[in-house]
């Protein structure tokens, strides 16, 4: 690739602000350089790359970093013209607010794996609401329901964030110990996942079932022990 078209991915490999943007740059077929960040002891480029958040994603294109994850989708929908937003002004405007609320979501399900007794009961609650929430809006957007399949083209921004939060619903599900979505309850927002996990870009950076598990298992344990 020439330098001046370079494209670097500073990430956490857990983190779903981060596979947000790798699925974007895959599925729109963008090339990129991934570096793995480690974010209890963070580089030295990183910490120049991003001094204010200090924090990941961070793309760098043409030398240049671009910070926040939603940011990161609408400049590489700008700059590549992917077709991640739509063109007219109110659908864009439905795109932004419905990521938003999917950010709620995923907000409410940490709250679910650092909390016990009545306090996860009230964020089990959250969740099963605002994925509701969810499920109404895409109707907006499907009102023939959710195509069985899908042309990594065609997948828009709204489709990345929520696969990038509830791709690895089975894990969450195991270590939650409740079921964070169904075809019954949520059949937009499942059959979206369903879909677009067939695809084989998504696979290609897709993080084993059990290796999502640990991860979430150890997030849970250490949130706990902190608040006993």
């Amino acid at each position: 690739m020439a330098e001046e078209n370079k494209v670097t991915l500073h990430g956490m490999w857990a983190s779903p602000y981060v596979k947000r943007v790798e699925l974007a740059l895959k599925l729109k077929g963008i090339p990129y350089e991934y570096v793995e960040e480690d974010l209890k002891n963070k580089s030295p480029l990183l910490l120049k790359l991003n001094p204010v958040h200090q924090k990941v994603p961070v793309l760098v294109h043409n030398g240049k970093p671009i910070f926040e994850s939603l940011v990161i989708l609408e400049y590489i929908d700008e700059t590549w013209k992917t077709g991640l937003l739509p063109q007219e002004p109110y659908k864009r405007s439905q795109v932004r607010f419905y990521a938003g609320l999917m950010q709620q979501v995923f907000e409410s399900m940490v709250s679910v794996l650092e909390t016990r007794g009545q306090a996860q009961e009230k964020a089990i609650k959250e969740v099963s609401e605002k994925l509701n929430l969810l499920e109404e809006g895409l109707k907006g957007f499907y009102p023939n329901g959710f195509p069985k399949s899908f042309d990594p083209k065609n997948v828009g921004l709204l489709e990345v964030v929520i696969l990038a939060h509830l791709g690895a619903y089975e894990a969450q599900e195991e270590v939650l110990g409740f079921k964070v979505m169904d075809l019954q309850t949520t059949p937009l927002i499942y059959s979206c996942i369903r879909a677009m996990t067939e695809i084989p870009e998504v696979k290609e950076v897709s993080n084993p079932h059990e290796k999502v598990v640990a991860f979430l298992k150890f997030f849970r344990n250490k949130a706990i022990k902190s608040s006993d």
